[in-house]
């Protein structure tokens, strides 16, 4: 790996840090599943797969999630052992104050780049290159 490409993997692992720290009411895996579920990833099956974790950390995150009322379960409509999640009002709260929290400690950082609009730029891409992945790997799964 070259040394830019091992500063990067690091500098990565560093904003994680940072971001699990400015996360306040959720730790990251938390978040990771009210923002899944938030952008449409309503199964927790599907949503494990999208976040490439396992069903059982997905599992645990909504059984704690639910009983703080961020989440809820409901039924659907044709398959009786499955349940789509959902946002509580008190869940759509937390995320939005989580995520301010999130963008003012990551716009801090991006800030003290030399181009702070193509640092987020990048980052958006990569975004966008795991939300390929993740469609790939539900597809393959099929």
């Amino acid at each position: 790996m070259g040394d830019e490409r091992r500063d990067a993997v690091r500098a990565l692992a560093r904003v994680a840090r940072l971001l699990e720290r400015s996360s306040g009411d959720l730790s990251l895996a938390h978040y990771r599943v009210l923002s899944g579920v938030a952008t449409g990833n309503a199964r927790a099956s599907a949503l494990a797969k999208r976040l490439a974790l396992g069903r059982p950390a997905v599992s645990a995150a909504v059984e704690s999630l639910c009983a703080r009322g961020l989440l809820e379960r409901t039924a659907v409509a044709g398959d009786l052992r499955a349940s789509a999640l959902r946002l509580t009002d008190d869940g759509r709260r937390v995320l939005a104050r989580v995520e301010t929290d999130l963008l003012t400690r990551l716009d801090a950082v991006i800030a003290r780049t030399t181009d702070p609009r193509r640092t987020t730029t990048v980052l958006a891409e990569l975004g966008t290159a795991l939300d390929e992945i993740a469609t790939e790997r539900l597809e393959d799964a099929r």
